[in-house]
């Protein structure tokens, strides 16, 4: 990695997704005072068939993302000129 911004991009990616995945799972944020918030939280089949399709949506702007942040300049140019022709 060459630019800090990548590395800030990819940290801040990798803290959301683990946020997520923490909600998914019904996981508190910390753990060390309450033993019983081991226990996964019980939902209904509509609010996890929401939280997947969220998760999955969150997982492609984070690819979107991981792929400005890595992209070398010149193509992402490309690209947007490209969409601009269209």
């Amino acid at each position: 990695m060459n630019n800090p911004f990548e590395m800030v991009v990819i940290i801040v990616a990798i803290v959301m997704v683990a946020g997520i995945v923490r909600g998914v799972l019904g996981l508190p944020r910390h753990r060390r005072f309450h033993p019983q918030a081991m226990e996964p939280v019980a939902r209904d089949d509509a609010e996890t068939e929401a939280l997947r399709d969220e998760v999955r949506t969150l997982k492609e702007r984070i690819a979107v993302l991981e792929r400005i942040a890595t992209d070398s300049s010149n193509r992402l140019g490309e690209e947007i000129d490209q969409l601009r022709d269209r």
